[in-house]
């Protein structure tokens, strides 16, 4: 009988992980108190951790204020993660090309827990773009690139008469019950909001999404970045399984409704296609 992988698990190793998992932001610094308040560890277990990973480079120190923050090795793997993504390999040309006749940033991002994570950019040659980095996180709720997820990336979405008879909280799950999918998510995102905010407005939700699929993209009026606007599509896979969105984000000022719905979507909606059919989609 094979044991269960969790009883090989390197305690020493789980701590150093979990060190380099309390950095949430590209900048952030943090001394040994902190993490060892943190991490409900003794300073000198965590100076002994914050050593190792320094001597290779995940962790470096600030010798001016000697707190601690991420080393260049993190960004080698994260890197070296990116290029083993056949989606990257493909997506590439077509942000290219997205971006320079859209002449607005382009960019793919993937479905991660309960947000979407930014993994290639493309910027237009204009002074004034919106800005997105590879590895920034998005929220589903109010993104057109996590709008775009809940309306075709999550499994068995049921139909607006099908929510009508949504299963209440308290009922008991079952596999056989497809979609609690939905409902987990959509309950998730709620309990999310109402610690971290800001909360979201459940009916205009479902009506954006119920509006995305009929569009065949979602888009978004400056819910998460006041001057920017944004739409999204998914793109899908041989599977048709949606592994993605493709978005395109700009100023505020150049996309009104109209200009997003007109010019932009139908540029976005031609590359979301090429880039599945590259995939090998065929739907």
């Amino acid at each position: 009988m094979r044991r269960d992988k969790s009883n090989y698990i390197i305690q020493s190793v789980t701590h150093a992980l979990d060190v380099l998992e309390q950095f949430g932001s590209p900048d952030e610094e943090l001394g040994v108190t902190e993490l060892s308040k943190r991490l409900k560890l003794h300073k000198n277990n965590v100076f002994r951790l914050l050593a190792t990973l320094e001597s290779r480079g995940y962790i470096e120190q600030n010798k001016a204020t000697e707190n601690y923050r991420l080393g260049v090795r993190c960004l080698h793997l994260g890197q070296r993660y990116l290029a083993q993504l056949g989606l990257l390999h493909q997506a590439r040309p077509v942000l290219f090309e997205l971006a320079r006749k859209a002449e607005e940033t382009a960019f793919l991002a993937v479905a991660r827990d309960y947000s979407m994570v930014t993994v290639e950019v493309e910027e237009p040659p204009r002074p004034v773009r919106a800005v997105a980095r590879p590895g920034d996180l998005l929220p589903l709720a109010s993104t057109a690139v996590g709008k775009a997820h809940l309306a075709f990336g999550t499994r068995s979405r049921p139909s607006a008469d099908a929510r009508d008879r949504a299963p209440s909280p308290k009922a008991k799950r079952q596999d056989s019950t497809p979609d609690f999918a939905w409902y987990d998510t959509l309950r998730s995102l709620e309990r999310m909001a109402a610690q971290q905010g800001p909360e979201i407005d459940r009916a205009k939700l479902e009506k954006q999404i119920d509006e995305a699929v009929e569009r065949g993209y979602a888009v978004e009026y400056g819910e998460f970045c006041p001057d920017v606007h944004s739409l999204a599509a998914p793109v899908r896979d041989y599977t048709h399984t949606m592994v993605a969105a493709l978005g395109l984000a700009g100023p505020a000022f150049r996309l009104p409704a109209e200009v997003l719905e007109r010019k932009l979507a139908p540029e976005l909606l031609d590359a979301a296609s090429r880039l599945s059919a590259r995939l090998g989609f065929t739907g």
